[in-house]
């Protein structure tokens, strides 16, 4: 699928041209030929290689997936094609990781620093890049460390920056936005860790946006549905968080969020792309693959569907596929 800048570039007519991530992420669906792409890349190296895998391994994993996705062999021309060149030059890139699930379950930090690595290559200030999580003890679960100066790359939560203080709304979801979102943030790079959910089946890209909220337990009614779908249209969320490194180096297939080692398996993948529903869509088809072969239910038969999914790609949410005819899925 091209880029949704290289889609505007051949869409637009005369003067005429979509200058909002909304806009052209609704332009962009709207083309009845065009497939989402979800680059899944995999290194079967890193299996069970503990909380903490081996950095220059991931390093190395992330550099196959942005070239999978982005055509570009080398990884600095691979990130500048995906982050407009106004954001490179000297604004603040979010990475939002997840910790929820404690050390044994959350993104790993060799992500997230490869891609802080990257992004710094490509010309992002180390200052101008600031991960982020719901407080302290999320990010610490991630094996980060609070920072704050702005000589360096910058981690801290929600706990430091707060939350607005007026509500932000679409459809069921009413809930305050993080501030580091709001002000600080001109574009976030979701980093979210794979996991079955005892609510919604599967927590991914979309559901990763309940960290950045003040009040998460009120979009959890009926399986987080349609608390997610809602939640990802507010426009600050729609807007500003359309790019997904998935950490699937890990993952429990069962018993999610929290950490169950008894339920542990070890993908060894990360899934990239700017569909949000693509995204989840296939990391759905991953859990059901491991349940399968574990001898456990599928989810739909476990009574935890993740309905939100095709919630989202429904024509009131418009936030990307869930139909696999319009998914190109990748593998490398």
């Amino acid at each position: 699928m091209k880029s949704r800048r290289e889609f505007l570039k051949d869409a637009a007519t005369g003067a005429v041209l979509l200058s909002t991530s909304a806009a052209a992420e609704k332009l962009a669906l709207a083309a009845p030929m065009a497939k989402s792409k979800v680059v899944v890349a995999r290194d079967a190296s890193l299996d069970g290689s503990g909380a903490q895998p081996d950095e220059q391994k991931v390093l190395n994993l992330l550099d196959k997936a942005m070239a999978a996705y982005t055509g570009r062999e080398k990884p600095v021309a691979a990130w500048k094609s995906v982050i407009p060149a106004s954001i490179l030059a000297g604004k603040t890139i979010g990475l939002k990781v997840n910790g929820l699930g404690g050390r044994g379950i959350s993104t790993h930090a060799a992500l997230t620093l490869a891609v802080a690595e990257r992004l710094q290559q490509a010309g992002v200030k180390p200052g101008n890049i600031v991960v982020w999580d719901r407080n302290a003890r999320d990010l610490e679960a991630c094996g980060m460390t609070i920072a704050t100066d702005a000589s360096r790359v910058r981690c801290y939560g929600n706990d430091v920056a707060g939350y607005e203080d007026q509500e932000a709304a679409w459809g069921s979801a009413r809930i305050r936005l993080a501030k580091i979102l709001t002000r600080e943030c001109a574009m976030v790079i979701n980093l979210p860790i794979l996991k079955d959910h005892q609510l919604a089946g599967v927590t991914f890209s979309m559901k990763n946006m309940y960290g950045v909220v003040d009040k998460p337990f009120l979009l959890h009614a009926t399986g987080c549905n349609p608390g997610v779908a809602d939640l990802n249209c507010i426009a600050e969320i729609r807007e500003k968080v359309w790019f997904t490194v998935g950490d699937a180096i890990s993952s429990v297939y069962d018993g999610g969020p929290g950490f169950h080692p008894e339920r542990l398996w070890y993908p060894n993948a990360l899934v990239v792309g700017e569909d949000r529903v693509a995204i989840d869509h296939t990391a759905w088809g991953m859990i059901e693959k491991q349940r399968a072969a574990a001898g456990v239910p599928t989810l739909e038969a476990a009574g935890r569907k993740p309905v939100y999914i095709a919630t989202a790609a429904d024509a009131a949410h418009g936030l990307g596929t869930c139909d696999p005819a319009r998914i190109r899925l990748v593998e490398v």
